[in-house]
């Protein structure tokens, strides 16, 4: 452990309060009298030596013994504070080891689906939010929704360009996939980036069409880049861009503490804001800043390497580099067509072998740990190429290298990625949220899909990545959907990789530190850790396992002290 707490000082009891407690109570060295006790728990601590425990001490930010209640009452001082849990189950923080913080989207634009959970729209319902948008739009300004989610509209089919045009003629429409690798625009929208029924498809993306050849709206992955700089939208004075950025930071953090997220790795999003929000003691959770292409640069420029920074904000990998389509939006890069396609369609790569080598082995060389975006077969192929390359060239211990989602994945591409012991961030909660997508796979490939079960037998640290936006990120449905692979809507996909709430537990938590080198700091309940925990109303082990996501969470603590309160 670093910080000076090596298994040395680890003890089984120790001084005179602990000595009827030896080998029931795990303690470090030092003072006896705790900060604050938590006693009567179910305490599922994320450690093998004990897993499992009734009551815990904390003494400043840190655990300081785990043990029985009547042996960590003992340990309580005159200014001891107590917590009786009376019979509630506690946990390690959860770890989010891949998620947007699109707070300012959350807080000011017009959100067209639910971002927290299953729920179905109309196409009506979506225009006329649009068109209350627009009313008080300029013209020739962007009208644009976000969160919106093609397989959970009443009306049974997504929405196309003749649905955007009656919002308006007058400005540039666009409907935004929470996946975040499709849009669906209206005539102007097309009028003012130049694509016609005749415009070819661009490397890596579609402009998608109806029967007849015209276009129907959808857009796909690097095509988006053509509405990228047309149309206008709204300009704010620095003062007004800082003041939403802090928001929407502080709602975030506030909206993650309420879930029972103790640490997050934070795609992008404002690095000034995070540091104010600490400065003004408003940040509920630790951040592991993963930086986007602009700001990777910078830090490359000046010399930071992954790692710089403390417990509470320190910078990580990088954003995730993307190097094919979506799952949910059916754009992954596979080597087989997609089940039905008419044209054989395999998804998107959306960046060549020779162009991400070279990207891997700059950020690799500059000390920032590589991330790459990869959800098929081909891409992740792709990827673990680039990784090897990088290795061989210039070879470090301990690199950990990162491929978000991780989606499909066969036993040749496992045994890759533990030679170079790499990090997946796999999708936590798509197997409940989007259950309904999944048919466009099939069982067969879905039984390699978002595959848990394989990494952790091959020995793989798989960790929890919600991928919020694109997915809802509740902890406890990602334990639902990890344990159980069953959908909202009752359907079941990939069976075989189901994991069980002990190995989901420790996916979500101790392996989310791992991800980020920090698995001596955090991750379980242990003497000498960071005091990140979480209290349940109800034990998953104990509840239906179709019922685990609608569980309380009483309490969210980070180093000791309670950031959400029920």
């Amino acid at each position: 452990m670093s910080n000076g707490i090596g298994r040395r000082h680890i003890l089984q009891g120790g001084g005179a309060a602990l000595a009827a407690a030896a080998g029931a109570t795990r303690a470090i060295a030092g003072p006896l009298e705790p900060d604050r006790i938590v006693v009567n728990a179910r305490v599922w601590t994320v450690e093998d030596a004990q897993p499992t425990a009734e009551a815990f001490a904390i003494r400043g930010d840190r655990f300081v013994a785990v043990g029985s209640t009547s042996d960590i009452r003992a340990l309580a001082g005159p200014r001891t504070e107590v917590f009786d849990a009376q019979g509630m189950t506690v946990t390690p923080g959860f770890i989010d080891a891949h998620n947007h913080p699109e707070g300012e989207q959350l807080l000011y634009e017009v959100l067209v689906g639910n971002p927290f959970d299953v729920e179905f729209v109309t196409i009506a319902g979506i225009l006329d939010k649009l068109k209350a948008r627009a009313a008080t739009t300029p013209p020739g300004f962007w009208v644009e929704g976000f969160f919106y989610d093609d397989t959970k509209v009443r009306d049974g089919r997504a929405i196309n360009v003749h649905d955007l045009d009656k919002v308006s003629t007058e400005h540039p429409v666009a409907v935004h996939h929470r996946g975040g690798h499709t849009l669906y625009c209206n005539s102007k929208a097309f009028e003012l980036a130049g694509v016609t029924r005749d415009t070819a498809n661009p490397y890596g993306g579609t402009f998608d069409r109806f029967a007849d050849g015209s276009l129907n709206g959808r857009v796909t992955d690097l095509a988006m880049d053509r509405f990228a700089a047309v149309g206008r939208r709204p300009t704010f004075t620095p003062e007004e861009r800082d003041r939403r950025a802090l928001e929407g930071q502080a709602h975030m953090s506030t909206l993650y503490a309420r879930s029972g997220l103790t640490g997050v790795c934070h795609e992008g999003g404002s690095l000034d804001a995070l540091m104010r929000l600490r400065d003004q003691g408003r940040l509920r959770h630790r951040v592991n800043y993963e930086a986007d292409e602009a700001t990777l640069e910078l830090l490359i420029k000046a010399g930071v390497r992954s790692g710089l920074g403390d417990e509470w904000l320190r910078i990580g990998a990088s954003i995730e580099h993307t190097a094919d389509g979506s799952l949910s939006e059916r754009t992954m890069a596979m080597s087989r067509p997609f089940p039905g396609s008419a044209t054989g369609y395999r998804g998107n790569v959306t960046q060549s072998q020779e162009d991400l080598n070279a990207w891997v082995e700059r950020v690799h060389r500059a000390g920032i740990r590589p991330n790459c975006h990869a959800n098929g077969d081909v891409a992740i192929d792709h990827v673990l190429t680039a990784y090897e390359r990088a290795a061989r060239l210039f070879p470090v211990k301990d690199v950990r290298w990162k491929i978000t989602h991780c989606s499909q994945l066969t036993p040749s591409l496992i045994a890759r990625m533990k030679a170079l012991d790499v990090t997946p961030a796999l999708f936590s909660t798509y197997p409940y949220y989007n259950s309904d997508k999944f048919h466009f796979y099939g069982e067969e490939i879905m039984r390699d899909m978002i595959p848990f079960r394989s990494l952790l037998d091959a020995g793989v640290k798989a960790c929890a990545g919600s991928d919020f936006y694109p997915g809802p990120f509740s902890p406890l449905m990602a334990l639902q959907a990890m344990t159980t692979r069953k959908g909202w809507n009752g359907e079941v996909w990939g069976a075989n990789q189901r994991i069980t709430l002990d190995e989901a537990l420790r996916v979500h938590t101790l392996n989310g530190a791992w991800d980020t080198r920090e698995e001596a700091q955090k991750g379980s309940i242990r003497p000498g850790k960071l005091a990140d925990y979480v209290v349940l109303a109800d034990d998953p082990h104990r509840v239906d396992p179709g019922r685990i996501k609608d569980i309380q969470v009483v309490r969210t603590v980070v180093g000791g002290v309670a950031t959400h309160q029920a």
